[in-house]
């Protein structure tokens, strides 16, 4: 329970560029973790540990690792800010007690912040924020804690200021002690000393340190009593009121610095221990026992049965590892567990505790523990795992369906098999990539979140698969259907392997309505057509319209009547008929003006209101159509119709338009005239 109580699971979130896995690289550093900084910039970050990720200079897997500090066990998760790989926020945000919000402060709330944030809210996790990058040129304290309060709709509790701005940044001011801080750049900011607070800066601090007591007492019975009879208020008492504040999500803790400088990542650290929740804080794991169908829940201890939730599942060196949090009980090596969303028993060969793409070998993970398993099969990405005489299926994820597809060829024939086997793989990992081969074109096209998101992947087929592949746009699929009405006569009377073979029939073919799919109609009344004749007959139509008379597409949304049929006894056979049924169909086709059809999408369009003319006009020039607008917050949501040949590049687009801040979805609607 002692070891529960000094355990906290915590992830970082933020927009691309905010200096995420700088701020990672430095508490790595500070906590004794790691012995030299890694760099972003030069490649080294240590929790970048993707050839890709050095590469481009941003994250693109969430990576695991754990620290101490105060006698606390700190696991963290360093999460991607790249729009394309919000998956990765979204698995680690499921699994997580609390976060930690990283701003610019230069750019403030920025896009992608807004929506990791938001996804944060939506499992309840508790926050604090970091305003970064106070030494850069633009640097704006004040208006970033604004914008985290209309933006992010959050109530900021502002515990430190900055010591001056931009190249003047010296430290901050510690509002919570009353006290400046400033770090010793010769030691790589690993010392720091306490110091009173400059002249100047007394009365902003001793405001905003009056603010602060308002805000907690607003929260807080006892705070509220000292504050109301002007007693004295001593830290300890405010310290356990932003804990209960922050734990609530009533309120969010800021704190400040530059961590490329080495400033602020100490009691950015204190603010963890003190102020987010441990496994012990956060309300029991709910599920549903499998069994009796009823809600039950686990609360964080080792003595309650094991249930576990796997968040990811990687490749390493071609074995399967999978990602796990444990809510309750203990896993040992060797056991077996069982997975209730996929009904089946599993062996834990390995556990480890995992430092990036480092790890350590451990026998038991118990309860508040993140730990990677080798051995699990089956598993994958939501699958719950626990003690198969408790059952219970905790909450699964989930995911966003991918919104832009691309087309992806072996560039030697031979490896066409093992591309399909190596994409099965990369979709175990990645349940926002998803592929399909194309029945009509014979193309493997991959589908995910974004033109990044694919580019990634096709270097990783490359680079770890050892797979070469050519990409390009998928084809466009179309169908083929008729604008009018026709009749046909046809008879087929030929000698075929020294037999005559004879049929005929009258057929007339008319449009259906659009997306009703194509339908045959027996209106024969001569008695020799036997059942078998009849058959043969749809047979022959139905693989006739399997290739259009247009450009050799499907054609549907046809209704073909059968109205009369020749038959000679000894030589109409159910082959003659199929033959005859599918000539006929194709003449009465060509006959009835053939018209071709392309696939419409139905897109979903949520942007915010400044931007909505760009994206509207936008549309227009790829010939969308908006159906309706509707509100919702500070957003708009465009539902409109495209066709898919005009959607390509549109996430690209769609950024530029909108600065970043728009996402969309899209899937198909319906067939129209191209």
């Amino acid at each position: 329970m002692q070891q529960l109580k000094k355990t906290r699971n915590i992830g970082i979130i933020a927009h691309i560029d905010a200096g995420k896995t700088t701020i990672t690289e430095r508490i790595l550093f500070y906590t004794g973790r790691s012995h030299k900084m890694g760099e972003v910039h030069d490649g080294e970050a240590i929790m970048d540990w993707m050839p890709e990720e050095q590469e481009r200079g941003i994250t693109i897997t969430s990576a695991v690792t754990t620290c101490k500090w105060l006698d606390h066990t700190i696991n963290i998760i360093d999460t991607p800010g790249h729009v394309d790989f919000t998956i990765e926020v979204e698995r680690s945000l499921r699994i997580l007690d609390g976060a930690i919000g990283v701003f610019c402060a230069v750019g403030g709330v920025e896009p992608q912040s807004e929506t990791v944030w938001h996804q944060a809210d939506r499992y309840g996790v508790p926050k604090i924020a970091f305003v970064n990058k106070l030494d850069r040129l633009g640097a704006n304290f004040n208006g970033t804690a604004r914008m985290i309060r209309e933006r992010l709709g959050a109530t900021p509790l502002i515990l430190q200021l900055p010591w001056g701005l931009e190249e003047d940044f010296k430290g901050v001011i510690d509002i919570l002690k009353m006290r400046a801080i400033e770090w010793n750049e010769d030691d790589l900011g690993v010392s720091f000393q306490g110091s009173p607070i400059p002249e100047d800066y007394k009365e902003e601090a001793s405001m905003y340190r009056e603010r602060m007591i308002e805000l907690l007492a607003d929260n807080d019975d006892g705070i509220m009593e000292k504050y109301l009879s002007e007693e004295e208020i001593d830290t300890q008492s405010i310290k356990k009121a932003i804990r209960q504040a922050t734990i609530k999500l009533a309120l969010v803790p800021i704190f400040c610095g530059a961590a490329l400088r080495n400033k602020g990542i100490q009691p950015l650290l204190d603010g963890i221990v003190e102020f987010l929740p441990s496994p012990l804080d956060v309300p029991p794991v709910k599920g549903i026992n499998p069994k009796t169908k009823e809600f039950e829940s686990r609360s964080a201890t080792s003595k309650e049965s094991l249930s576990s939730l796997a968040f990811k599942v990687a490749m390493d060196q071609g074995r399967r590892m999978t990602y796990l949090r444990i809510y309750s009980g203990i896993m040992r090596q060797g056991s077996k567990i069982y997975n209730t969303t996929k009904n089946i028993t599993e062996r834990v060969a390995r556990i480890m505790r995992m430092h990036a793409n480092k790890r350590e070998r451990i026998d038991q993970a118990v309860s508040g523990d993140i730990i990677a398993v080798m051995g699990l099969k089956e598993t994958s990405t939501g699958d719950t795992l626990c003690d198969k005489d408790h059952p219970i299926a905790l909450e699964s994820m989930e995911f966003d369906q991918p919104v832009i597809s691309m087309a992806v060829e072996p560039k030697q024939l031979k490896d066409q098999e093992r591309l399909l086997g190596t994409l099965t793989k990369v979709a175990d990992e990645d349940p926002t990539f998803k592929f399909i081969v194309d029945e009509d074109t014979g193309q493997v096209i991959i589908s995910g979140m974004g033109e990044l998101h694919l580019e990634v992947l096709a270097q990783r087929l490359k680079r770890e698969f050892f797979l070469d592949v050519n990409t390009g746009k998928p084809q466009v699929v179309y169908r083929e259907t008729i604008s009018k009405k026709a009749q046909i006569e046809t008879v087929f009377d030929r000698e075929w392997g020294g037999e005559m073979h004879f049929a005929g029939v009258t057929l007339e073919v008319s449009p259906m309505e659009r997306g009703k799919g194509s339908r045959f109609v027996n209106r024969v009344s001569n008695p020799l057509m036997t059942e078998e004749f009849i058959k043969s007959v749809e047979e022959g139509i139905k693989e006739a319209s399997e290739s259009g008379v247009l450009m050799g597409y499907p054609v549907i949304d046809v209704q073909t009547i059968l109205l009369d049929a020749k038959v000679k006894e000894l030589f109409s056979t159910a082959l003659s008929f199929k033959i005859v049924a599918s000539m006929a169909y194709k003449d009465a086709c060509e006959l009835a003006s053939p018209v071709l059809l392309e696939p419409i999408m139905k897109v979903e369009i949520i942007v915010p209101e400044e931007f909505v003319g760009d994206v509207i006009s936008d549309l227009n020039t790829r010939s969308g159509r908006i159906g309706q607008i509707t509100t919702k917050g500070t957003v708009k949501i465009l539902a409109a119709i495209a066709p898919l040949s005009k959607m390509f590049g549109y996430s690209t687009a769609l950024r530029s338009s909108s600065q970043g801040r728009a996402t969309f979805t899209m899937q198909f609607s319906h067939y129209d005239k191209a």
